[in-house]
């Protein structure tokens, strides 16, 4: 089974001139959440390992490690599973572990939704300070900030095959992962428009950095579970998206291009001459036709690149098998990359690029301006404001110019309950049955206090367990966290241990 999850950086503003701490900002959006557990849970850092490298090396470094209070300021471990929290300057939210690419678009819906809670409840303590989020990677004065994805994946394969294979995918992906973006940063060629927020801030193959210096495949060895078995693909190339298709297949194409990887599918034939070059070139392509240099001397375009993965796809689920989810994402890539070849703008009601483009080309035809107006440039911001009263995507999904996958109900029930099908639903089951007894938490652990005030670290090692079918008798079976950690030790309860 796949392991999918995303980490989500918001954009955060106000028109209050006096505030010029983002990051405190940051720190009172997030502690004003209304759903937070009645007892402050601590994450626990120990496990965490952001400078070790899958190269086989760690870079000098001092990890992060808060004191309790400032944990408590900075982390809110979240009753879905996932977590809530303040990474730099920035609010982000992590979804909690999904089993599936539509489960992870409902998560990482229902994240909108808890950092949309938090910030009508900071306009509601400081409305004069006019707070603003924005699911979105860019502010537009040359700073990036980030939305990254990850998999689960066995560790057994070599880190430089992963990255060969990995590369052409990521660099062509954007053609309908792309979020649109209004002119050009980091110092790279001049655009009106591009398909992609993020192609310009990359600058390097391979690397372990995710502020400067951005590769295209991060090498942070940090698996969040059974480091002997397991590797965390970490992506950072990525967009945020709005739409919901555009989530869906940008996460649900990964997970089936890392089956073929793990399987022994080779994509050698894709290597590109110049990756950095070919990911700016492709985002200002909005025909999506102008070909790329691959390293064989050949020449291919975007579109045709990823149809190399997708027949490979297909071939891989005829002479393997496949599920009714995958066997919808491949339906719903081929059809987009068989519209973005006919005419892009056939997409206005899927990707964000797209719908982005033709919202700015309308209005300035209506208006008169050009790409250089600041009304534009106000727009690219505005189509991702979180609030759905002002953010102009939401506009568009009241009169029903944006396709929709998953339901409103599914998102508000995703805002509180976990997915049944991973270790989410475990740790998120303790939260909310041991409130005052689990001290911190991480992906990969629960720390809990016990009547006699000992402390006892659970692992959960494994993302793939921990469910609701493993988990939930044993749990309501279980009284205090004394009876259930008597439980997972005892030996007829050795499977279930294992599980989480």
């Amino acid at each position: 089974m796949r392991i999918y999850g995303t980490e989500t950086e918001f954009g955060i503003t106000t028109r209050d001139g006096r505030a010029v701490d983002p990051v405190a900002e940051s720190l009172f959006l997030v502690n004003h959440y209304p759903l937070l557990p009645p007892a402050p849970v601590l994450w626990d850092y120990e496990g965490e390992s952001p400078l070790s490298d899958s190269r086989g090396f760690e870079v000098e470094g001092e990890a992060e490690s808060p004191g309790p209070d400032y944990n408590r300021l900075l982390n809110k471990p979240l009753h879905n599973g996932g977590r809530l929290y303040v990474d730099g300057a920035h609010p982000e939210y992590s979804t909690p572990e999904c089993s599936s690419p539509r489960e992870l678009v409902i998560h990482e819906k229902a994240g909108e939704q808890i950092v949309l809670d938090c910030l009508r409840a900071v306009l509601r303590v400081r409305p004069e300070r006019g707070v603003i989020v924005y699911k979105n990677n860019t502010d537009g004065k040359g700073n990036s900030y980030g939305y990254h994805e990850n998999y689960l994946f066995p560790r057994d394969l070599p880190f430089d095959q992963l990255t060969a294979a990995l590369i052409p995918f990521f660099v062509t992906r954007q053609i309908f992962s792309g979020a649109g973006k209004v002119g050009a940063e980091n110092g790279t060629e001049p655009a009106s428009f591009q398909i992609a927020q993020r192609s310009d801030f990359f600058e390097t193959r391979v690397g372990l950095n995710t502020m400067s210096k951005r590769p295209i495949m991060n090498t942070r060895d940090e698996p969040h579970a059974d480091p002997k078995r397991y590797r965390r693909i970490h992506v950072i190339v990525g967009d945020s998206n709005m739409s919901e298709t555009a989530t869906y297949l940008k996460v649900g194409t990964a997970g089936v291009v890392l089956d073929m990887i793990a399987a022994g599918v080779s994509f050698a034939s894709l290597e590109l001459a110049d990756p950095i070059g070919a990911m700016k070139h492709i985002s200002r392509d909005l025909r999506v036709t102008a070909p790329v240099h691959l390293a064989s001397g050949k020449d291919s375009s975007a579109i045709e690149i990823q149809r190399v993965y997708l027949n490979a796809a297909q071939d891989f689920a005829a002479r393997d098998g496949t599920d009714t989810e995958r066997a919808d994402v491949l339906r719903r890539w081929a059809q987009v990359l068989n519209e973005l070849e006919r005419d892009p703008m056939t997409l206005v009601t899927e990707l964000d690029w797209v719908a982005k483009y033709a919202m700015m080309t309308s209005y300035m035809s209506r208006k008169g301006c050009g790409w250089d107006d600041h009304r534009i440039r106000m727009m690219d911001f505005q189509y991702h404001d979180i609030r759905p009263e002002k953010g102009l995507y939401f506009a568009l999904l009241r009169k029903n110019r944006m396709n929709r996958l998953v339901s409103d109900e599914e998102i508000v029930r995703a805002e509180m309950d976990a997915p049944l099908g991973t270790r989410a639903y475990f740790r998120s089951a303790c939260m909310k049955k041991f409130p005052k007894e689990m001290y911190a938490t991480s992906w990969s652990s629960i720390l809990f206090t016990t009547a006699s005030d000992a402390m006892t670290k659970l692992p959960l090692l494994e993302p793939c367990r921990g469910t609701e079918q493993l988990t939930k008798d044993l749990l309501d079976a279980s009284d205090t966290v004394s009876m259930l950690l008597a439980k997972l030790a005892d030996s007829s309860q050795q499977d279930v241990s294992h599980a989480t």
